[in-house]
């Protein structure tokens, strides 16, 4: 009895067993391309590629170049840590010795280990170590960046996402970046404020576009985002300037506009630092006015002060506050630029403006080099 239940046992710690390397290996895996476990995985799978070109190399010279042992050390740059990338140099240094060694003098051989064989390989070893050092200097491997680049990108668009308003209210929020690219220099923070009665958005247009403004953008979203509603409105944009300046950046200001609208009358009130004016669709008369609030640039000097504009949407009229990307280029000024833009949303009086900041975009600066960004507003009749 006690020979059965060793029998049935074995299997059981056997399964067991293979249990537990399946689970050590997947967290290896895991933590490797979290980038908190070692690259061991890695080098091992590369040190066996190594041979295995080398006899493929050996056995059919004319369809397994020497120079495929380039591919492997182009992955361990992507890969390896810099400590390891050098013992993967050295095997495959050793592979290009033996099939020099054993396919003879290219003089010969066409096939064999010529000089611009050699100069590929160690090219390519060459720009792998670069890279791995710098990995390694940074501290956040390839295989995290991509991570932790579209985390940042994320984190700004939920930080730019507008709160919903009560039923009569339709707002909505375009951006651009300059180049097509993913980071933008304009970003938007909104919150209901004074027990939800009060929508307050700032708009922001930081210094550069792009990549450049992208990683301050991100910065300034966090910070702005905890400064509104947590200060009166009068006092944030004297907040937001102070901050800046204790940044000390090289580039360091930025314009934006500060709107607080109280949404059970129609009130607002609109605060500027050096941002381009906001414009106004009056429906009774179907004019556009522009909002034009008196203020410096953030960041620029200490102390300075932010003059209100004060203005009320009537049921049917529309706010637009956008970034200067939108309205200004090389071509042309401010003023054509907003008699551009307000042309185009004219179209969208009759028909309504959901969906139209994205197509305004569109349409007044599509190919301009800048970052361009719109918030829309407007009370349905």
């Amino acid at each position: 009895m006690a020979r059965r239940r060793g029998v049935d046992a074995y299997p059981a710690r056997w399964r067991r067993s293979v249990h537990r390397a399946r689970i050590a290996l997947r967290k290896s895996g895991v933590d490797y391309f979290r980038g908190d476990g070692s690259d061991w995985i890695a080098l091992a799978g590369l040190l066996l590629i190594i041979p295995a070109i080398t006899c493929s190399t050996l056995l059919n010279p004319v369809w397994f170049s020497p120079a495929a042992l380039a591919l492997p050390i182009v992955a361990g740059g992507l890969l390896l840590r810099p400590a390891s990338l050098l013992g993967l140099y050295a095997a495959a240094a050793t592979a290009l010795i033996v099939e020099s060694l054993s396919l003879g003098p290219y003089m010969k051989e066409p096939a064999g280990v010529t000089p611009g064989t050699v100069l590929v390989v160690a090219a390519c070893g060459f720009f792998g170590l670069v890279l791995a050092q710098f990995r390694a200097r940074v501290g956040v491997p390839w295989r995290r960046g991509g991570t932790m680049l579209f985390d940042l990108r994320e984190r700004i668009r939920v930080q730019s996402a507008l709160p919903l308003l009560p039923q009569g209210w339709h707002r909505e929020m375009a951006l651009r970046p300059a180049g097509g690219q993913s980071f933008s220099g304009d970003f938007v923070v909104a919150a209901r404020t004074n027990g939800g009665r009060t929508l307050e958005a700032v708009l922001t247009d930081v210094s550069g576009k792009g990549m450049d403004a992208g990683s301050r953008a991100l910065l300034l979203s966090g910070a702005f985002g905890g400064l509104l509603g947590s200060l009166p409105p009068h006092g944030f944009l004297p907040a937001a300037n102070g901050y800046l300046l204790r940044q000390d950046w090289d580039e360091g200001f930025a314009t934006s506009i500060h709107l607080v609208l109280d949404l059970e009358s129609g009130d607002y009130e609109l605060l500027s630092a050096g941002h381009p004016p906001a414009l106004q669709l009056h429906a009774g008369s179907g004019q556009w006015e522009e909002k034009a609030a008196e203020g410096p640039l953030l960041g620029v000097y200490d102390g300075a002060q932010f003059d209100a504009v004060k203005g009320s949407l009537a049921p049917g009229d529309v706010l637009m506050l956008f970034t200067d990307g939108l309205v200004e280029a090389s071509d042309r000024d401010l003023a054509e630029g907003i008699d551009r833009l307000t042309g185009e949303a004219d179209r969208y009086v009759a028909t309504g403006f959901e969906g139209a900041a994205w197509h305004l975009i569109e349409a007044c600066a599509k190919d301009v080099n800048d970052d361009r960004a719109l918030l829309l507003l407007s009370r349905r009749a």
